[in-house]
């Protein structure tokens, strides 16, 4: 059973993550099924906007820790690497409805969409240095354009969660919407992309998005050194004290 859904209606693909039981913690198969879904749309020539939402109470609680640890070294890198770069890439616009939890990588794609609605509720998080890891996918080069070197410095330093509110002041999204209301907002956005010029809708982007080259080579450089980190005694013991719902031997973490 996959745990990704896609739809394809009126020129927009939307991704679905639907894993529910697990606050749509993220696996190896998942990330190959959304890195599927982008690539199967890439040259379509018909796809105009691409949603991305979560099902059930929250957008995502980032990557599967189980998951992750009982592969062998690495091997789930590549899935995760293959969709975070067909997203960086994506030439339509990309569209985020978050609520509930964005965890990890659920905070890190946000800066490579380029609209992204959130509920009042939501609480997000880039928790890698809790974990003896570093920022991922040029978010340690994008966050600070984002939203200034001394907010990127608290929220990628420190690793604690900060509200929606936070995130909406220093630019991580585009507007708070109510729960109730953010279906239906995120849908008028994706109508009225759709109906621009398609020439003129990608081409925006395509400008926009002019520093791909420095992007790619921050995204390289975080992940050798991210592969390093993974073999340090702190990352080693995160996991461990994780998977094993234990305190942190604050010995084992400097």
């Amino acid at each position: 059973m996959s745990h990704i859904t896609t739809e394809l209606n009126n020129q927009c693909l939307t991704i679905i993550i639907n894993r529910t039981d697990k606050k749509n913690a993220l696996t190896r198969d998942m990330y190959q099924d959304m890195a599927d879904a982008l690539y199967d749309i890439k040259d379509d020539g018909n796809t105009k906007v691409v949603i991305i939402k979560g099902a059930g109470d929250c957008f995502t609680a980032g990557n599967d820790i189980s998951d992750f640890a009982e592969q062998p070294q690495n091997a789930q890198v590549s899935e995760t690497a293959a969709f975070m770069r067909v997203l960086a890439e994506c030439k339509v616009p990309v569209i985020a409805q978050v609520h509930g939890m964005a965890v990890g990588i659920g905070t890190t794609l946000l800066l490579h969409c380029d609209f992204v609605y959130a509920t009042p509720d939501t609480r997000f998080v880039l928790p890698f240095i809790n974990l003896g890891l570093v920022p991922e996918y040029a978010s340690s080069y994008l966050l600070p354009k984002v939203a200034g070197h001394i907010k990127a410095a608290e929220w990628l330093m420190l690793g604690e969660p900060f509200t929606a509110e936070d995130a909406y002041q220093f630019g991580l999204l585009t507007k708070i919407v109510a729960g109730a209301d953010i279906e239906e907002c995120v849908a008028s956005t994706a109508r009225q992309l759709v109906a621009k010029p398609s020439f003129s809708l990608t081409q925006t982007k395509a400008l926009m998005k002019g520093e791909g080259e420095r992007v790619t080579q921050q995204m390289n450089e975080e992940f050798d050194i991210f592969l390093e980190a993974l073999s340090t005694p702190a990352a080693k013991e995160a996991f461990d004290a994780f998977l094993k719902k234990r305190p942190i031997n604050p010995e084992k973490f400097k």
